[in-house]
């Protein structure tokens, strides 16, 4: 195994849980999650080489894993609903279970798993509390627009969960 071989499969390990996230915002069936996961590690291989690390590792695999997901749907045209099984690995380690929070987030990813491929991605900076300068360069647009942009995702998802 080559140095940058295992430089890469220390990252992935220690940011592996953004891919997860990211497929699972993404995807709403196990076997295709799974996909989009590999796929999405595939892609960040390919581009590995040309990580200068101007920016942080996990700001630059946020957008390459954004950018394959939104591909991978386009590609694979797939939407299905998301079924409550579907969740009952992400039980949150270490936090007394709650029903109420339980179905809370449910209904929160099924209903984000209603909007668009673009609406997507700006609500997941928003539930990972990238700043607004952060996500204009990570989506290569101003922060006016993505202010825009932002209030109409998070508009969206609240007559969804309404």
């Amino acid at each position: 195994m080559t140095l940058q071989q295992k430089e890469f499969l220390e990252k992935i390990e220690k940011h592996k849980g953004i891919i997860y996230k990211i497929s699972k915002m993404y995807m709403d069936d196990q076997s295709d999650r799974e996909d989009l996961f590999q796929e999405i590690i595939y892609q960040v291989w390919k581009a590995y080489s040309t990580f200068r690390g101007d920016s942080e590792f996990s700001t630059w695999l946020y957008r390459i894993a954004l950018n394959t997901a939104i591909m991978f749907l386009r590609y694979e045209k797939r939407r299905s609903f998301i079924t409550n099984d579907d969740f009952s690995d992400y039980r949150i380690k270490n936090e007394e279970y709650d029903d109420e929070k339980e179905e809370n987030l449910l209904k929160m990813y099924s209903a984000i798993n209603k909007l668009n491929p673009i609406d997507k991605a700006f609500i997941f900076y928003y539930l990972e509390n990238f700043s607004g300068k952060q996500i204009a360069e990570q989506m290569g647009i101003s922060e006016g627009n993505v202010r825009v942009k932002m209030n109409r995702a998070k508009n969206k998802l609240k007559e969804l969960l309404n």
